[in-house]
């Protein structure tokens, strides 16, 4: 068996970290006339910020460790003549009782608001929160097709990623020529991809095996080029999209998020080289194996916290008036969300936990028509959020596809006989 490789659990781990720290201090609470007010941080584009920006994003780490694992979890399975229904159901499991909990509040939440408060109102503040669905939604088309991108690795090593990056730069350049940012919406389909690649590449021995010059010159040439990019090129200054910039590099993604991801696993590899993580105290090990468990949920219900942290804090404040400053200052409110995550999360988990069919034997090809269901129902919600309202009909297209691909994952599931079903598609 392939040793716990705990650098990629510590990378997993401190993505999920910085993404939801930074949350926490997107915005500002003022109190003007004794009522709090949310004013987005805006620092400016190109001061000490645009640098500061590359260096927390961390995005294209999340999957680059992504494809590491994904490479791990597939060579298991062709080992043990596992078919791609079982794979795919395997991965979508993991997934009912995280988005069942979180489609679910957010539909019973933004509904009721719609025909009791405002309709716009929820509709608008629907599509906010669900665009956190994003990142899933691309998760489920990269798994879909991660069999595959490891076989084209392994046949053409280097080509795909090449072909990934060419159709990136390809799509920005279109992008700028016609003035249109939302042409590189098509980038989450060649840059996500091309940096789950590189996770596989890592996988496979690059970057952390071989000559030592080669991470080295990639990172060297990839914080040399980031800069080119900005300031040569045209693109955004900040990797990150603000208050005062909302066009940035990472939504919709650009070349320049490759160029991220080749620098951070060059890095990456570079510590594992040094030994970084190689062995772990049995406590941390654990931490880091809960952590990583509760990613997903982490993630999802940080906003939430966020709130509820804010709205704590200015409660407080309200008793103690003088130290208001100290209290809602954008620290306090991360220090106070982690703190409200630590307790709260947790149960969440273990009712996601218990809604998460057991998956023993081969569900059968019909786990591939539930799992496309599961993703088109996914990113419907995503672009248009989770109401149910004569104002939102694409809404409920969404939610319906994605609660009969929830019920039918479950079902082929349970339904998984002991043995590989005869004729069904296998991974290798």
């Amino acid at each position: 068996m392939t040793p716990r490789n705990h650098l990629i659990d510590l990378a997993r781990a401190l993505s999920v970290v910085v993404v939801v720290t930074f949350h926490c201090l997107l915005y500002q609470i003022v109190v003007v006339d004794g009522a709090p007010q949310v004013v987005p941080w805006a620092p400016q584009p190109h001061g000490p910020w645009w640098t500061a920006s590359w260096i927390v994003m961390i995005i294209p780490l999340f999957f680059i460790a992504g494809g590491f694992a994904h490479a791990l979890v597939i060579d298991r399975m062709r080992a043990q003549r596992r078919s791609y229904s079982h794979y795919l159901a395997s991965r979508a499991v993991r997934l009912v009782g995280p988005l069942l909990l979180f489609v679910g509040f957010a539909t019973v939440l933004s509904t009721a608001g719609a025909w009791l408060y405002s309709a716009e109102v929820s509709v608008t503040l629907s599509v906010q929160f669900a665009q956190l669905l994003w990142f899933i939604a691309i998760y489920l088309v990269i798994v879909g097709i991660a069999p595959w991108m490891i076989t084209l690795h392994d046949r053409w090593g280097a080509w795909p990623m090449l072909a990934l990056t060419v159709l990136a730069a390809a799509v920005d350049a279109w992008s700028f020529a016609a003035g249109r940012p939302d042409l590189r919406y098509l980038n989450l389909l060649t840059v996500w991809p091309m940096c789950h690649q590189l996770g596989i590449a890592y996988y496979r021995g690059w970057f952390r095996r071989g000559p030592v010059w080669v991470p080295v010159t990639v990172a060297i040439a990839a914080a040399g080029l980031i800069p080119v990019l900005v300031f040569g090129l045209g693109y955004p200054a900040s990797s990150i999209g603000l208050g005062d910039i909302p066009i940035a590099n990472v939504l919709p993604p650009t070349l320049a998020m490759i160029v991220l991801a080749c620098g951070q696993v060059a890095v990456l590899g570079l510590l594992e080289r040094a030994g970084v993580a190689r062995t772990l105290p049995a406590g941390v090990q654990r931490a880091l194996g809960v952590g990583n468990a509760l990613a997903v949920t982490t993630y999802l219900w940080h906003i939430p916290c966020i709130v509820i942290a804010a709205g704590t804090l200015f409660g407080i404040s309200r008793l103690l008036p003088d130290a208001t400053g100290v209290l809602l200052s954008q620290p306090m409110v991360a220090l106070v969300t982690w703190l409200v995550i630590g307790g709260l999360v947790p149960l969440i988990g273990r009712a996601e936990y218990a809604l998460i069919p057991r998956l023993d034997g081969d569900p059968g090809r019909n786990a591939i028509a539930a799992y496309l269901l599961l993703t088109a129902g996914t990113a419907l919600v995503w672009l248009h959020g989770t109401v149910l309202h004569p104002d939102r009909p694409w809404s409920a297209v969404g939610l319906v596809l994605l609660g009969t691909g929830m019920a039918w994952v479950t079902r082929t599931a349970r339904a998984a006989g002991a043995e590989p079903l005869p004729g069904a598609a296998r991974l290798d």
